[in-house]
């Protein structure tokens, strides 16, 4: 019988009886905001679960646009995902450290990318680290694979895409910064960027989706009633966005739980609308409904 994932979320206790299965791949996808200190790569060198290897969000990217961490080209994932020793037949599971940040937008990536034999660990390395399973700073020897990219290219939306959507009203919109960013009474930490959300919007911080005391991820009732509570109709297809791409993968994978796959992710987010321009921008709370 071939080696097979529970489903999109794993637990510590499936994940520590698995460490050794030879077709596992652990992806530890930590990722900090700029100016952050130490490095998520550091983090990752001092301690990490063992046979994990470190996605580079930074680095997995399109190095030809000056926004952060775009979506690279298909040729270049296969060489990265080969690098990593992803196999087309790899069963990943990837983590991050607070249990939700992160681990969605890699998650996404490599379900945009064709790989969908990928689960999320349930808690991140914060749970796994309270209930003193073993981490090392050894990093294990990668044997390159072969990967064959699949682009699904209905999983992602350009600036024209939602620009086009503020009059079609085709697809709802959700972001998951904060509250304080969404409504402009907090400034953007990137430099030179406006205030606000992109006109009929909702927001559902990314962070509402896992519990506060653990990362723990929330069960599917309560996911379901905060997307509901946030404005969404779970009927109608979603865009995520977010600040720059990161924190909208765990909108689209809490969506994923609940059954709901017709969702794409804004890939610039709001580092690219958010700048000087002509990109309609609103402060304040979304009024119910009116992205509907």
């Amino acid at each position: 019988m071939s080696f097979s994932l529970p489903g999109s979320i794993v637990s510590t206790e499936w994940l520590a009886a698995h460490l050794d299965q030879p077709d596992l791949v652990i992806i530890d996808g930590s990722f900090k905001l700029p100016g952050a200190t130490p490095f998520a790569a550091e983090d990752f060198a001092a301690r990490h679960i063992p046979n994990a290897r470190f996605f580079d969000i930074d680095k997995i990217a399109d190095h030809e646009t000056s926004l952060p961490h775009m979506l690279p080209s298909s040729e270049a994932f296969e060489h990265y995902a080969m690098d990593l020793g992803i196999s087309n037949d790899s069963v990943v599971v990837v983590y991050d450290t607070p249990g939700l940040m992160s681990a969605g937008r890699v998650w996404w990536t490599l379900r945009t990318f064709g790989h969908g034999k990928v689960a999320v660990l349930d808690g991140g390395l914060r749970k796994w680290l309270a209930e003193g399973r073993p981490v090392t700073e050894v990093v294990a020897p990668i044997t390159k694979s072969s990967f064959h990219v699949t682009f699904n290219a209905g999983a992602v939306r350009s600036k024209a895409d939602v620009l086009a959507n503020l009059e079609s009203r085709a697809e709802q919109v959700i972001d998951a910064r904060s509250a304080a960013r969404f409504t402009a009474e907090e400034k953007e930490a990137r430099p030179g960027l406006r205030s606000g959300h992109i006109p009929g919007s909702f927001n559902l911080p990314f962070n509402a989706l896992t519990n506060p005391e653990t990362g723990e991820i929330r069960d599917t009732e309560t996911i379901r009633q905060a997307f509901e509570n946030a404005g969404l109709d779970l009927s109608e297809p979603v865009i995520a966005s977010c600040g720059s791409g990161v924190t909208a993968g765990a909108l689209a994978f809490g969506l994923h739980l609940i059954g709901k796959d017709d969702v794409a992710i804004y890939d610039g987010a709001w580092t690219e609308w958010g700048q000087p321009g002509d990109t309609p921008v609103d402060t304040g709370a979304a009024a119910l409904g009116d992205a509907k």
